[in-house]
């Protein structure tokens, strides 16, 4: 009998144990591990973006990690298309595809599809987005809802990225958003994934995120970011947003003490899993949520859910 084709996907907030989680259902399920954080696909940053070691990376085959330039715009679209092509490839030859990582937009444009719009002229976005910083997100929201009354549906008056988004498709296109995205079609039939979400206790995740942010400065992030500064990248670009490096910067300008920049990058660290926990519970209420203080009984659920 034929081996039931599956696709794991496995999210969770950052400091939650994902990479480790991933490795052992590698070696249980005979899989590779496929990146799910737009921010681990940079290859001038490893130490700011927590992508796996060296020794994790030897043990595993792992895919779409440190490969693109933080020179070069990368967009959900362009993962969306390599990491089908990877999972198509590894489903064929018998192996099981586990695809890990935060970044919630890149798992629900692999689940649901992703809309197709046309691209929009940089000249135009940027120009949206200068008019969104001078008059706030309260008013450009009805802008945006003089412009597109279809947007109310979708869009919450406090979501400032999909305002952006939707305003500037509906401005170049003359469509609403929310018909291009009826018009979306699946890459893969939902029956193929099993989804786990890994859901810790909060004060947990800030006991983690400390240490970690400790143990980024012991092993070079100044370096690293000094480096990035080096390399003088457009302003606008996505690696500019990666947490640490504005936080590193300011530390260089001597805007900042050493002790401040580690308790800003702890903070925005703690705000951004605050960001991942509300983006699983509006996006992923079909994922199966686990979680246990003992890893080899998180790994035992985890199987059973995903058997």
């Amino acid at each position: 009998m034929a081996q039931e084709k599956k696709v794991i996907l496995l999210a969770g907030p950052t400091a939650s144990g994902k990479s480790k989680l991933a490795l052992e259902l590698s070696k249980e399920l005979n899989g590779e591990i496929i990146n799910a954080d737009s921010m681990q696909v940079y290859k001038e940053l490893f130490i700011l973006t927590s992508r796996p070691s060296k020794s994790d990376v030897k043990k595993i085959k792992h895919h779409l990690y440190g490969f693109s330039s933080i020179k070069n715009t990368f967009s959900s679209g362009v993962w969306l298309e390599m990491a089908s092509q990877k999972i198509k490839k590894l489903l064929n030859t018998g192996r099981t595809p586990i695809v890990v990582g935060g970044t919630g937009l890149y798992f629900k444009s692999l689940t649901d599809g992703l809309v197709k719009i046309p691209e929009i002229p940089i000249i135009l976005r940027n120009e949206i987005r200068e008019m969104h910083e001078e008059i706030g997100q309260k008013n450009f929201f009805n802008k945006l809802i003089s412009l597109d009354p279809l947007a109310e549906n979708f869009v919450k008056d406090t979501d400032s990225q999909r305002t952006i988004r939707a305003y500037e498709v509906k401005k170049f296109t003359n469509k609403s958003m929310s018909l291009w995205i009826k018009e979306t079609n699946k890459i893969f039939d939902d029956s193929i994934f099993r989804k786990i979400f890994i859901d810790p206790p909060k004060s947990l995740l800030h006991k983690k995120i400390n240490s970690r942010v400790e143990k980024m400065f012991k092993i070079g992030a100044i370096k690293e970011v000094q480096n990035f500064v080096r390399i003088n990248i457009n302003k606008r670009l996505m690696a500019n947003r990666i947490l640490g490096v504005k936080e590193i910067k300011d530390y260089l300008e001597r805007k900042k003490s050493l002790y401040q920049t580690k308790e800003i990058i702890k903070l925005r660290t703690r705000q951004y899993v605050k960001r991942q926990f509300t983006w699983a519970r509006g996006h992923m209420k079909s994922w199966n949520m686990i979680y246990s203080s003992n890893f080899n009984d998180l790994c035992k659920n985890a199987i059973n859910k995903i058997s």
